[in-house]
């Protein structure tokens, strides 16, 4: 594997960097190697998280057993690197997500179709047409970062960001469409909103979407809404 560079975070992780470019090729190879690395964990191996262009690797430093513990995770590290063409490509799963895209769940639907020059039909047809990669999960436990979307519907953040996003909320940021699994803060621009649970505590693993997973949206009405969202 070419390209990668590794630096340490601290005494207790290293940061595998896959350079500059975010694109579904250099993300599946930090998938693969997160997923290797996952079913085949190292000595002290605590977790790692993929993102964009890295894939962040925690460990404990003493249980690595070696007097340079930075030093042999890194060598463990590039051995899995290396061996990446030999590493049995995990079938991510292809999660299907109903979202109603009516009012009130589809708050910033008109800006977008505003700012795009589309109306919100054909708006709802390109976000749900896609089939979409999960690039990581971040800001918020199990919120997906999904790729793929079509430039046709891109939308910047909003100038003032809402102090409260309900949960299931759909939302569009750049060229990003996501879905908050919490209500929370946020700056994303909603076009909808889903009745599914996207994050269960009690649960193993508790988000039902992973790094590498398929995503796909389909349009439900609010009365299908509000049917699915009393069987969760």
């Amino acid at each position: 594997m070419r390209n990668i560079s590794f630096s340490p975070l601290g005494d207790c992780a290293i940061m595998m960097d896959f350079g500059k470019e975010i694109n579904l090729k250099t993300n599946k190879n930090i998938i693969d190697i997160y997923q290797s690395i996952k079913s085949r964990p190292f000595q002290g191996f605590i977790e790692s998280v993929p993102a964009y262009t890295t894939l962040t690797v925690y460990y404990d430093p003493v249980s690595v057993g070696t007097e340079f513990p930075y030093e042999t995770v890194k060598n463990e590290l590039e051995q899995c690197a290396k061996n990446l063409s030999a590493i049995i490509h995990t079938n991510n799963k292809i999660v299907t997500i109903p979202v109603c895209y009516e009012e009130p769940y589809a708050m910033d639907l008109d800006f977008v179709a505003t700012y795009s020059g589309l109306t919100k039909n054909e708006i709802i047809n390109i976000h749900s047409e896609t089939t979409y990669h999960i690039y990581f999960l971040g800001f918020a436990p199990g919120f997906p970062f999904l790729g793929g979307m079509s430039e046709k519907i891109t939308a910047p953040r909003r100038t003032n960001p809402r102090l409260k996003v309900p949960k299931g909320a759909v939302g569009i940021a750049g060229q990003q469409t996501g879905v908050y699994p919490f209500e929370s803060p946020g700056g994303w621009q909603v076009i909808g909103r889903t009745p599914l649970e996207l994050f269960n505590s009690n649960t193993m693993p508790p988000s039902l979407l992973l790094p590498g997973d398929k995503v796909r949206f389909t349009e439900i009405s609010k009365e299908d809404f509000d049917l699915l969202e009393g069987k969760q």
